[in-house]
């Protein structure tokens, strides 16, 4: 089921892959670019899921893994307590879909016994599964393409990153910083 009036991406549709249950590792900043990657991992910690966000987007990210407390609530909050008002909850997001080296999310509520799937971009689908204490899980299909793309890139500068991504160790995960 979708939201009266809301049209979704193409993107959004009930599960029909695999998906891999993934946990963030921790956030960073790209040495080269200077913005924020969202580091994911699936569960087992053999896959390593960079996504770059945005300055604001990581700084929500940041603010519920270290449980900062704020004096008003953020979108996000925001977010999670208009869909807890209106007597849904978030179940679980999912990375579904990797078009033009953009990830597309996709956030699943659950409201009066229904399905609800809305579009979202993966950063703010993070922040959400995180304030809703529900899981992450990404398509192996963009796994998949996403190990794909990294392997054939022949921009060495690219690879020297995937392989201090894939080297980091849980030390090198330190505290975001803006």
């Amino acid at each position: 089921m979708h939201l009266p009036g809301f049209k979704p991406e193409p993107n959004v549709a009930e599960a029909t892959e695999p998906e891999v249950e993934v946990r963030i590792r921790g956030l960073m900043m790209d040495p080269q670019t200077r913005m924020p990657i969202v580091v994911l991992n699936d569960l087992s910690g053999d896959v390593v899921l960079p996504i770059w966000v945005g300055l604001l987007e990581a700084n929500a990210i940041a603010l519920e893994i270290e449980k900062a407390t704020m004096p008003r609530p953020m979108t996000h909050d925001l977010l999670r307590n208009a869909i807890a008002g209106l007597n849904g909850r978030v179940t679980r997001v999912v990375v579904a879909a990797l078009r033009d080296d953009t990830f597309f999310a996709t956030v699943w509520m659950e409201q009066g016994g229904e399905a609800v799937a809305l579009d979202a971009r993966p950063s703010d689908a993070i922040a959400l599964a995180l304030r809703s204490d529900c899981p992450i899980y990404v398509s192996q299909q963009v796994l998949e393409h996403a190990r794909a793309a990294a392997g054939v890139t022949p921009n060495p500068s690219s690879d020297d990153l995937k392989r201090w991504l894939e080297e980091l160790g849980d030390d090198d995960m330190g505290r975001y910083k803006m």
